[in-house]
Parts: structure tokens; sequence; C-alpha cells
């Protein structure tokens, strides 16, 4: 018959550990996590159970197990190599009405210790009839979809408050980090950018109020003084708000903005970092934004106003006669001038320069240019937003790293 699970609170209970050796070892440590008071009956025990002793976090007795060990326990395990021991200890816990666990026959156990895991304040706990390898397997995949948030762990009575800024990463929607994934999960409204990954809102509940903050460029957006009430009206009304947003929030994504919208309201906000384009486009083209002996700083730039516009702030002769890499965010639409300014502030014609849009992507592609030739290459592909320009000789390294592939291809 299956057994009928419960949760043991211990904290300042007795349990007693009959055993010293490898399977007391791996038991004892849980039972302190729940605060059990511990005491473990063996001649011998492992270094790992002596160390806790030393510490006093452990009570042992240094000797065989005796009829009446088992007074005031709560919960006792027998741990021992001794099956004849096991066995006195098992009869002596069902005359005194104590669940006894035998870790040597699972048949003739009362009780079974589940292979546990904890996320947050989940706990898993698995007996898998029995089996522990088996247990243990099932454990870490419910263990691990739930960290990643695929399993929908929502919470009923002690939910997330406020507002939640997470950056969902440079597209690929694996690339979300797991704390932005688990709180993604227990969203009751998810605000969410156009470049923000788009498979993730797919696996929503349907409960799940989705609203589309997006920012198309040249086109349809969202004010950000709308988004800014949005967050703020939603989370006044005790609902946990995602904003969900492409990259990181605090890289040329105005989370900054948000935050502050929201604490001039008095609403919590929790920052989730996320992977940013501006690295991991580059990296997912094959090109090192840094690389020893030929760029030691890098440049990330937003481009959303050209260069000789009064609104810039970017500081183009400087840029211009960096030896570092130039990471232009926001650029496609505006390379050609971009590409002059530089020229025309002393940066050499043929720099290399890469291009990659849509990356991480199934849709990732890229294209090589340099300084001189780039304006003509991206119009002649078409490349369109969004898209990373790397400038610089890193993007050297990038092409040698393919040409080393190639030579070893038989």
């Amino acid at each position: 018959m299956s057994p009928y699970l419960l949760g043991l609170r211990l904290s300042g209970r007795r349990v007693l550990v009959v055993g010293g050796g490898r399977v007391a070892q791996r038991r004892v440590p849980a039972l302190l996590d729940a605060g059990a008071l511990v005491t473990v009956i063996s001649p011998e025990v492992t270094h790992a159970l002596d160390d806790l002793i030393a510490v006093g976090r452990v009570t042992w007795e240094a000797r065989p197990y005796e009829v009446g060990d088992l007074d005031g326990a709560w919960l006792v395990q027998a741990c021992t190599d001794d099956r004849a021991v096991n066995t006195a200890v098992a009869a002596e816990a069902e005359a005194k009405r104590i669940w006894c666990v035998r870790a040597d026959d699972r048949e003739a156990s009362a009780a079974w210790t589940p292979a546990r895991g904890r996320v947050d304040e989940i706990d898993v706990a698995v007996t898998a009839g029995g089996d522990p390898r088996r247990a243990a397997g099932i454990r870490d995949a419910v263990v691990a979809a739930l960290r990643d948030g695929t399993i929908d762990a929502r919470r009923g009575r002690t939910k997330p408050v406020g507002v939640a800024l997470v950056g969902g990463g440079p597209g690929d929607p694996s690339l979300i980090t797991v704390r932005g994934r688990q709180l993604l999960a227990q969203a009751d409204v998810v605000v969410a950018d156009r470049l923000a990954p788009r498979a993730l809102l797919d696996e929503l509940p349907p409960d799940v109020e989705l609203i589309d903050a997006a920012k198309v460029p040249y086109g349809r957006s969202m004010p950000q003084k709308e988004i800014n009430r949005l967050l703020v009206e939603h989370a006044k009304q005790g609902k946990f708000v995602v904003r969900l947003k492409g990259g990181d929030p605090f890289v040329f994504g105005r989370g900054g903005e948000e935050m502050l919208a929201c604490a001039r309201e008095g609403i919590p906000v929790i920052v989730v970092p996320g992977i940013t384009s501006p690295v991991a486009v580059p990296a997912a083209a094959g090109v090192p934004v840094t690389h020893r002996g030929v760029s030691q700083e890098f440049h990330v730039v937003s481009v959303h106003v050209p260069p000789g516009d009064p609104r810039s702030t970017v500081d183009w002769p400087n840029l211009a006669n960096s030896n570092g890499t130039l990471v232009l965010m926001m650029a496609v639409e505006r390379i050609g001038i971009i590409a002059e300014t530089l020229l025309q502030e002393g940066r050499s014609p043929e720099t290399p320069v890469m291009v990659v849009q849509d990356g991480t992507l199934p849709t990732q592609r890229a294209l090589h240019a340099t300084l001189s030739t780039v304006a003509e290459r991206v119009t002649a592909a078409g490349i369109r937003p969004p898209a990373i320009v790397i400038v610089g000789d890193v993007v050297k390294i990038g092409q040698e790293v393919d040409m080393v592939r190639a030579e070893r291809v038989p």
C-alpha cells in the first residue's frame, strides 16, 4: 500500500540515530536542518559526524544500542550495518509506537526517508516505493523545474508583492536567469518589451494579464510615462507585476526610471539583472569584446540619436581615437553617419566591423565589413534591427577562430 506522507516538524524534538556510518552521515544533516535534537548511538562515527559532534550540534553516545535507548524519542533511524541490531531497534520502536526508518530493509521499515529537496519555501519529498535512487532522480527533476520556473508554482497565500524588473537576456529564452524565470512564474501581470524573450510569454498561465509595452523603431510605441503608470496602478491593486525586458533592465533599458516611479509611490521593487546583449551577442557570434593583446577596454554606446544631434551626449572624437572595442546599439539605421563620423575623427578605414542581427536566436546572421564599407554592405544585405555593431580588431579574433575550425575539418 502507498505510504501516507506527512511533513514532520521536528524542531526541539529528540530523534535517535542508531549507527554512525555513511548512511547516518547522510541522514543527520537533514534532521538538523529540521531543528531536531539528534542523538547518535554507535561505537564509532565518520569524520563528518565527528565534526558535528565536536561543535555540539549532535549528541554522541559511543556504545552499542541497548533496549530503552528509544525512550523520549519521536523518531528513530536504524542505520547500522547489522541486520539483527536494526531489527531489534525496529521492534522496540513498534512496541513504543515510535516511527522507525530502517535503512537496510524498506519492506520491514515502518517509515521511509524520502529524497528531499528545497526551493525557497517549497519542500519536495519523493519516496518512489522505497527505491532511493529512483526517488533521487525524480526529486532532482522536480527541483530543477521549480528553480527555472518551468513548473507553475505560483503562491496562493504568500505571493510576492510590488514590481520585479526582470532582465530577459539577449533573445534566446534559455538565457534568462533562474531568478527571473522564478519570478515570471509568480506574476499576476507581465508588462513585456518588444525584445523580451517571447517564447516565455507563451508559457504563462491563461489568467496572467499580459501587457504589450513594445517600442517599435519608427513605429507604434507605448510612452514611458504610461508604462510607469501601469506598473504603479497594478501593483497598488495588490497584483505582483513583472516588467520583462530584453537584456538587462539597467543597460539602456530605462529600468532606473521605472524603479524611481515605483519608489515615489512606496511600491517595493525587485531588480533581476539580465545577460546584456552588448556582451552576449558578440560572444554568440564568436567575438570577444576584450582580448589579451588586442583590446583591454570596450565601450557600449546607444545611438538612438545620431552623431552631431544636439541631444547626443556621446564623445565621438574620443571613441574614434580609442583603441578599445566599440559596441553600438540601435545603430543600424544610422550606420552611414556613424562610420563617416568615426572616419572623420581619425579611425582607420580598415577597422574591422561586424554587424550581428537577431543575436542568440535561430535567425541570427552576421555581416563582416570594414569601417569604410559597412554602410554599403548593411544596406545591400538588408540588415534590420535588432542588431549589434562591433567595431575593432577583436572582430579578427572571431574570423581567426572560424579559419582554425575550418582547417581542422577533415
